[in-house]
């Protein structure tokens, strides 16, 4: 019997809409379920209702950022989504830009403009359930 594996479910978090569109539209065309929102905040309130595999957000986001996202995301009880797995987008490509992500709670630091292979790769590492 040919069982496929459920689609993974990425929340998409990127002020750009153009950007929001493109990721969709990558992550979709290979099989991906994808939640694509213009806000951290609004992220937050669908990360704890949906409960995606992965969070991508974009770094440099207007009012809340995506340093205040993953922070507000592993604070979460594990149960309400601590846990998600997390990349961050960024242009920010200096070797203490991606320390500082890493602490700040994100596996990935992905460098715009997005490489799609690697995209890909790092939401299916992400993805993996332990």
């Amino acid at each position: 019997m040919d069982e496929h594996p459920p689609p993974v479910h990425v929340l998409v978090v990127d002020d750009s809409s153009m950007i929001r569109e493109v990721l969709t539209r990558m992550l979709e065309w290979h099989g991906a379920t994808v939640t694509a929102v213009g806000s951290a905040e609004h992220a937050l309130d669908l990360l704890e209702q949906l409960r995606p595999d992965v969070l991508l957000s974009d770094l440099e986001m207007p009012d809340k950022d995506g340093y205040w996202l993953i922070g507000r995301v592993r604070a979460l009880a594990p149960d309400r989504g601590g846990l998600t797995p997390a990349a961050c987008l960024t242009g920010c490509a200096a070797p203490e830009d991606r320390a500082r992500i890493l602490r700040a709670g994100f596996q990935y630091h992905i460098t715009k403009p997005v490489d799609v292979s690697r995209l890909l790769g790092i939401v299916g590492i992400l993805a993996l359930k332990p």
